[in-house]
């Protein structure tokens, strides 16, 4: 199968048109894809490599198309038009640096209409991403935020840019309706008392892996966030960590048990996106932990149940 590189031999994310050698096509595409291959400080010994997740997850998808027979025999690709349109040139040790080339990146984007579908990096490329958001677009914003920890501390690692930080930075951006904010499959002692105390002071909600759990399903819950975070709200973002999976489903993740299955997870990505989200990110994907890539293809199965939710809403609108 031929296929078109975006950089060196990395082909472009599920083969979708390569907006880097064909600038000015942004305006004609349904869906853009685009990597941040950004890490800041690192929370744990040399677990890291983070980075590296949008060459790797681009070259799993690969091997995929866009039909998926276990969702209505959808083709995505026969009802939406992608381009990939490269990475975001980020500054190695700058944080600060970095947050703003994110947001410059994005704005246009979020200009042209596009539903962006962003790969990291670290969790710390939402805050960027979310505030270029809310800049371009005056819209304001509720967030599904699928992770299983808040990541709303006041810095991680001394940077208040970090990882373990962007939910933070986000409680204090404009546009960001905090009561809209959801943090969904929160589980694990690598939470602090101090995390949840946070998000409840400045409204946001939470639903740990137990409200999950003792949902009627898994799309029940998911139409119970989405409901929640569109409280008030013009647009509802996504945001998921792969650490929101159990470590199970999850080799190339940080190591976190009694997460969501895949099954589970898939099934509220396609029910969230057939409601309908202004654009999503997923990241902390860890290929130097992840010997077979396992938790890279699995990204391309995320981002192809969100399009397929994206497709059937478009469909149907």
């Amino acid at each position: 199968m031929s296929r078109d590189n975006i950089y060196g031999n990395t082909p472009t994310f599920l083969n979708s048109a390569n907006l880097v050698t064909a600038p000015g096509k942004e305006k004609d595409m349904d869906v853009i894809v685009y990597g941040v291959p950004w890490e800041g400080a690192v929370t744990w010994g040399d677990y890291t490599g983070c980075e590296l997740g949008p060459k790797v997850i681009r070259l799993c998808s690969a091997r995929y198309s866009g039909y998926l027979p276990e969702l209505d025999h959808i083709d995505v690709f026969s009802h939406l038009k992608m381009g990939d349109k490269g990475d975001v040139a980020v500054t190695p040790a700058e944080p600060e640096e970095t947050m703003e080339k994110i947001n410059a990146f994005a704005s246009p984007i979020w200009e042209s209409g596009a539903f962006p579908i962003a790969f990291g990096g670290d969790h710390g490329i939402t805050y960027p991403i979310v505030k270029s958001l809310t800049e371009t677009t005056g819209k304001k914003v509720g967030i599904i935020h699928l992770d299983a920890h808040y990541d709303n501390n006041d810095d991680s690692g001394g940077d208040p840019y970090g990882r373990g930080a962007p939910f933070a930075r986000l409680y204090e951006t404009e546009g960001v309706v905090n009561e809209a904010l959801i943090h969904m499959g929160i589980h694990g002692p690598r939470n602090k008392p101090e995390n949840g105390k946070k998000a409840q002071e400045v409204g946001a909600e939470t639903l740990t892996i137990q409200d999950i759990r003792r949902a009627d399903s898994s799309r029940a819950i998911a139409r119970k966030a989405y409901e929640m975070a569109s409280r008030g709200t013009d647009a509802v973002y996504l945001s998921i960590c792969s650490d929101v999976l159990d470590h199970a489903f999850n080799p190339g993740g940080p190591v976190d048990g009694n997460g969501l299955t895949s099954f589970e997870l898939l099934e509220m990505v396609h029910e969230i996106s057939l409601l309908g989200v202004i654009g999503m990110d997923l990241v902390e994907v860890y290929p130097q932990q992840d010997n077979n890539d396992f938790s890279s293809h699995f990204a391309s199965f995320i981002a192809l149940y969100a399009l397929a939710g994206e497709a059937e809403r478009r469909k149907n609108s």
